[in-house]
């Protein structure tokens, strides 16, 4: 973990989407945060210490899901699919899929691993396993505040982690999508799905991936003013009151500029808690003070 030394910033952006307005000043105290987000590797040794089944590797509740087709009522997560050919941007269930037997160790579905991916970000994790994961080692989920202090990384007023440029000379400084979202990606940034924890280059205060790669929990509840629509761009589901919404943070490899530009610390997203994705994460936190 590095200490992030708390003190005032300027939080939110008036330049992008209306979620992430107004900016306003804001005051952090110190803390320390995972300089990685939790990584595949490190969510087995809790699972193989403690015996913990994830929120997607449970069934769901038939009572909570009313109207779902009885056969999907089964242990599972959602799953990006790529369409082959251009879609409505309007729909994003065109490229979202909820998949049987996708959870952690099986990130695209049965038949998929995370053998050598050690070093990627864990995902299908929904709030609740993140909490049990923080609690387990001693730490916390950060504040929507905490999260984004850290991400701007002692920058002030900047759109990125590393200034106000998208790729800067040309360089990619982030885990993202390049080409037309969802049916073409590129790739050129190295990585098609997630990366490593330390394939780019760490921010002002030596943390990695705060952009990019997976989206992160943080512990503030998502309110929306009226005129901000409550859908995410992320998950077809998050603008469904069934349950709390969390605020996620950071964007991932599925943001691209045509669609979703918000791998940038001020951008947000409302998540309910029993969201269940393949590019949703986690890194924690512990406020206590140095030395």
């Amino acid at each position: 973990m590095n200490w992030i030394p708390g003190g005032g910033f300027l939080m939110g952006s008036n330049s992008f989407y209306r979620e992430e307005r107004p900016v306003r000043p804001v005051f952090v105290e110190g803390f320390w945060m995972d300089i990685y987000p939790v990584t595949n590797g490190e969510f087995r040794k809790f699972v193989e210490a403690t015996g913990y089944v994830t929120y997607s590797e449970r069934p769901p509740n038939p009572a909570l899901y009313p109207d779902a087709v009885p056969a999907l009522l089964v242990p599972g997560s959602l799953v990006f699919v790529k369409p082959d050919r251009p879609v409505s941007l309007r729909n994003n269930l065109a490229w979202w899929e909820y998949r049987p037997g996708a959870d952690w160790r099986h990130p695209e579905g049965p038949g998929s691993s995370i053998a050598g991916r050690d070093d990627h970000p864990v995902v299908h994790v929904a709030y609740e396993d993140a909490l049990a994961y923080a609690a387990w080692c001693g730490k916390e989920l950060p504040t929507e505040a905490e999260w984004e202090f850290a991400a701007r990384g002692g920058l002030e007023g900047k759109a990125y982690p590393w200034g106000d440029a998208a790729n800067p000379e040309g360089r990619f400084l982030a885990n993202t999508w390049q080409g037309r979202f969802p049916h073409e990606n590129l790739a050129e940034d190295g990585y098609e799905g997630t990366s490593p924890v330390d394939a780019f280059p760490a921010n002002g205060y030596g943390l990695f991936d705060m952009v990019g790669n997976v989206w992160e929990w943080t512990s503030t509840p998502y309110d929306t003013a009226p005129d901000q629509p409550p859908q995410s761009c992320c998950h077809p589901n998050a603008g469904d009151d069934r349950s709390t919404r969390r605020v996620v943070k950071g964007g991932s490899h599925l943001c691209a500029p045509n669609y979703c530009l918000r791998y940038r610390p001020s951008a947000r997203q409302g998540e309910t808690v029993d969201s269940s994705t393949c590019h949703i994460g986690f890194r924690c936190i512990v406020r206590k003070p140095p030395g």
